[in-house]
């Protein structure tokens, strides 16, 4: 046998495709991550400005025209109604301009990233240097200190998305990645429920209860995690009832190559160029992150929108996951109903 059979047999021509696929998996993710997070820097940030009536047109205008277009500022009418916005996850931050002193109060909140908290603090003492100015900085929704940058709730968000693939990886594999069957379909869904619930639940008490690392509502976080947990699992067994194994390799482009440099985690969407910011709120860990800091650290304010996210890759998976069974069995029935009798006649069996 010569050396080119012997590399016919070690590496067959599905094998080959596979891992030209994977080479470009690998290249994409290093792609995807250093082009998010290579150079974060604050653009268009969500800003309000309270100050009196006189100037505020004049503030406005002046923070709008800073160099790169950090800030995107609009006249608040007080700092109530500035903190309500912050706390509502309106705007990030305010200037809060004094009347009678040459002393300024920033209002930023590093519950929603500690790093966008600070890079607001620098923008803000520099644009207020020529105006001889002070700055003092209040945050009105703290990160833990157990919470470094902010970081805990998006890694918590990413350990329930890779528990969501790979068990439902394990689930078709396990078995064949095309389901042969709704009954076996359904067997999954389930066994995909449960492991969500479980999953969803042992994230939220390690996180909360055992390290401490996030305030809020256990039961909340617990919800959420169940919810992500579904939703990642259920598109993966999509994706592999509609591809085969490929199925995995696109599941891991949408959740991590995708997914999570864009989910504002390691930096907080402002700080993200444009194509990631836009993405990233559509994607499972952009939706789970941004819900696990409104809980934690705003009220749960501003979770519908990333909860419906949430919810449309979870129907859609199911749905996706049952039709496909329901048409791969009508296949397999025409195939073994069709029978072929001595003689060479044939009949529906």
């Amino acid at each position: 046998m010569t050396f080119a059979d012997e590399v016919k047999n070690a590496v067959t021509a599905r094998a080959a495709l596979l891992v030209i696929g994977v080479l470009a998996l690998q290249l994409l993710f290093i792609a995807s991550y250093v082009g998010a997070l290579h150079r974060p820097v604050p653009t268009d940030v969500p800003f309000g400005v309270v100050a009196p009536p006189q100037e505020s047109g004049r503030i406005v205008s002046q923070l709008d025209g800073l160099p790169g277009g950090p800030l995107d500022p609009h006249a608040v009418s007080d700092a109530a109604e500035a903190r309500r916005q912050i706390q509502n996850r309106d705007i990030d931050g305010a200037l809060i301009v004094s009347p009678t002193r040459p002393a300024d109060t920033l209002l930023v909140a590093s519950g929603g990233g500690t790093v966008l908290a600070t890079s607001l603090a620098k923008i803000l003492k520099q644009a207020e240097a020529p105006r001889q100015r002070t700055v003092r900085t209040v945050d009105v929704a703290p990160a833990s200190s157990d919470d470094f940058d902010g970081l805990s709730s998006f890694y918590l968000v990413v350990g329930w998305c890779v528990g969501g693939y790979l068990c439902a990886s394990i689930l078709a594999i396990s078995a064949g990645t095309r389901p042969a069957n709704r009954q076996r379909a359904l067997i999954r869904t389930a066994v995909m429920a449960l492991y969500s619930v479980a999953g969803g639940l042992g994230g939220a008490v390690i996180i909360g209860p055992i390290l401490g690392a996030l305030p809020g509502s256990v039961w909340a976080l617990a919800g959420l995690g169940a919810l992500t947990v579904f939703a990642v699992g259920m598109i993966t067994l999509a994706l592999e009832a509609l591809t085969g194994i490929v199925g995995i390799g696109l599941a891991v482009l949408i959740i991590v190559v995708a997914g999570n440099p864009s989910a504002g985690g390691a930096f907080p969407l402002p700080m993200l160029p444009d194509f990631w910011r836009a993405i990233g709120p559509a994607l499972p860990p952009g939706a789970g992150t941004w819900t696990a800091r409104s809980v934690a650290y705003f009220h749960g304010n501003a979770v519908t929108g990333p909860l419906l996210v949430l919810s449309a890759w979870a129907v859609a998976g199911t749905a996706l996951t049952l039709l496909l069974s329901m048409r791969r069995r009508g296949e397999t029935d025409g195939t073994r109903r069709t029978t072929t009798v001595p003689g060479g006649s044939s009949h529906l069996g």
